[in-house]
């Protein structure tokens, strides 16, 4: 049976095969196939206190950032959204920055410059719409930036937790290759698969028609029915062509050589395997139907099998 031709695939044998690529791939630098799942997460304990990325991706159409930012670090979000626009091009990405500042004795401070600004600001709208409601003390210290430990170097504090984002964002894009280069193996063996059944088929396709030609002469010999020969010759390879997939065969082939070449380029992939495998699967339901033999059916169910199978893989591919 094919599926179990399509379970020895999983010994090693495939793998083996791969290594020469892989290491390919790792030493001249290329982009490999990427995965849209991963996580990273990194610490740095400073003397002012801790900072830690914890960065998720999940699968999405599109790239999907959504950055949680304490308040001291919110002017660093186009920078960061910068830096994951050139590393990523597909996925949910959910990244989260905590800062634990150390404990200490230092006594809040007030920033002063702050509040000036925040004052003139409001004068300037009491001028134009007329005197508002005056807002509290308290309600101006709730204001971001205006309440600060005086011992913090918020430059310093930014310039770290940008660099430490660059290296999180490092280990996850080397996850997601981790995780892809094992959905391209997986891909691949049953790429292997499919060219097995498609190899039998072409094998079996000359008996096949050979007895339904035969099959159908004995039907109309039994008959005993006086036929136009020349009709009758007609009629047969008529049929024969409705039951004839070499076509089916080979665009199948065509496809799983797309496939393979689309797997080894330096892009985002993901949209265009998932193409190919909606074409993969027209092919096989077309060779379902063609089909005259339970043999040949029986192939195509098991072409179905594991084109769907990719198709799931394929849908974690960025």
């Amino acid at each position: 049976m094919q599926l179990m031709r399509y379970k020895n695939c999983l010994d090693g044998t495939n793998k083996d095969r791969m290594a020469p690529e892989r290491a390919y791939f790792n030493r001249v630098g290329l982009r490999m196939t990427r995965s849209m799942t991963a996580f990273a997460r990194q610490e740095q304990v400073l003397d002012s206190g801790t900072l830690s990325w914890e960065i998720r991706s999940v699968n999405q159409r599109y790239l999907d950032p959504h950055l949680r930012l304490p308040d001291q670090f919110r002017a660093l979000e186009p920078k960061l959204r910068d830096q994951l626009r050139n590393g990523l091009t597909r996925g949910k990405v959910e990244c989260h920055l905590r800062w634990h500042p150390a404990k200490q004795d230092s006594q809040l401070r007030v920033n002063e410059a702050l509040v000036q600004q925040l004052n003139a600001a409001a004068d300037q709208v009491n001028a134009i719409v007329g005197p508002t409601k005056q807002y509290s003390a308290l309600e101006v210290l709730q204001w971001p930036g205006v309440l600060a430990e005086q011992s913090l170097d918020l430059a310093e504090l930014q310039k770290s937790a940008l660099s430490l984002f660059k290296s999180s964002l490092k280990e996850l894009v080397e996850h997601r290759e981790r995780e892809g280069q094992a959905l391209k193996d997986l891909v691949e063996q049953r790429l292997s698969a499919i060219l097995d059944i498609v190899a039998e088929v072409q094998a079996q396709l000359p008996s096949i028609l050979a007895n339904q030609r035969q099959g159908l002469h004995d039907k109309l010999t039994e008959l005993s029915a006086d036929l136009d020969p020349q009709r009758l010759e007609q009629e047969m390879v008529i049929l024969a062509n409705k039951a004839d997939v070499a076509e089916e065969l080979d665009r199948l082939i065509t496809h799983v050589k797309e496939v393979r070449r689309t797997l080894d380029q330096k892009q985002a992939i993901g949209r265009r395997l998932d193409f190919l495998m909606q074409e993969l699967n027209r092919e096989a339901n077309t060779l379902s139907s063609k089909s005259i033999v339970a043999e040949t059916t029986l192939n195509a169910v098991e072409l179905k099998v594991l084109i769907e199978q990719m198709r799931e893989q394929i849908q974690n591919i960025e």
